[in-house]
């Protein structure tokens, strides 16, 4: 039996703790994403909720043919009324793409973790 008038409106829009993620892959969960958070050091915020389910939605539209610079460079678009990439960065600092993937549930583009990028030796 429906509980309210949106569920009549609207059923199945409300299944489970999840519905706010569309896009999440198949076995992930938000009680899931937040023990991941804390376990890199994050604490889970509405920023952070925008930032997976931006992931979310850009890899379930561009999969299997995702490429590093045009995720990063939609994530810079996304967020550009907050910072861009410099924002993401402060809210991920491990990597929007890479960090932002694990919490998310997804598999980064290749690329995406390369350790001598950056580095002098």
């Amino acid at each position: 039996m429906a509980e309210s008038m949106d569920d009549i409106l609207h059923p199945g829009d409300n299944e489970g703790e999840d519905s706010g993620f569309p896009h999440a892959p198949d076995g992930w969960t938000r009680e899931v994403a937040v023990v991941r958070a804390r376990e890199e050091g994050l604490a889970p915020s509405d920023d952070l909720w925008e930032a997976v389910r931006a992931l979310q939605e850009y890899f379930s539209k561009n999969e299997p043919n995702l490429h590093i610079r045009e995720l990063h460079d939609a994530l810079d678009e996304k967020f550009h009324q907050k910072g861009g990439i410099k924002f993401l960065y402060k809210l991920l600092p491990g990597g929007p793409v890479a960090q932002g993937c694990r919490i998310a549930g997804l598999h980064p583009p290749p690329g995406t973790n390369d350790p001598s990028f950056g580095s002098v030796q």
